[in-house]
């Protein structure tokens, strides 16, 4: 089996990128479906499919390839690119419990991704859950811009973050099952 750090599979793989417009999929996703062909049961190759199709807007037929990528073991940043872009697939399909799960997950696993934690906001926004988004964004903030403005308000930032997801709890708690 190729993997990821395959050089041959990582140069074919940039050059469906290279030649990806994003405005007419078809090319992109049959370049992936020939490339999955010739690796069938290799992870990488199952994801770019179902990114391919993702980005085409078909997010019922990517969903099943990130899940077969998955579980066929992909590992590293591809999988943290999987992760991503399957929960926002599940977000974009009205499963927003399913996709709040998927990121937070992946936060957990990846807790440097900035982009899993923007993401996880727009799920949470998405299932009317603005309280958690905004702590999370704010929490988001104040990890990670750093200026003399925003560090001076940094502990005003994390407790209103704190307070909101306090009020987000709350709400779920109070949610019928």
């Amino acid at each position: 089996m190729h993997s990821a750090d395959d050089p041959d599979l990582r140069a074919v793989i940039a050059e469906g990128y290279a030649r990806r417009d994003r405005s007419n999929m078809a090319p992109t996703i049959e370049y992936f479906t020939a490339l999955l062909a010739q690796y069938p049961d290799n992870p990488e190759a199952i994801y770019e499919v179902g990114g391919a199709y993702d980005t085409a807007g078909e997010e019922e037929r990517a969903r099943g390839f990130y899940e077969r990528a998955l579980a066929a073991g992909l590992q590293g940043d591809t999988r943290r690119r999987c992760l991503l872009q399957y929960g926002s697939t599940l977000r974009n399909l009205g499963l927003f419990d399913e996709s709040i799960a998927v990121l937070r997950e992946a936060c957990s696993d990846y807790p440097d991704s900035d982009s899993l934690r923007a993401f996880l906001a727009l799920s949470l926004h998405a299932a009317s859950r603005s309280d958690a988004a905004v702590a999370e964004l704010l929490a988001l903030a104040a990890d990670r811009i750093h200026s003399p403005d925003i560090d001076r308000y940094e502990p005003a930032l994390r407790g209103n973050a704190d307070y909101l997801r306090d009020l987000d709890t709350a709400a779920q708690e109070r949610r019928p099952q």
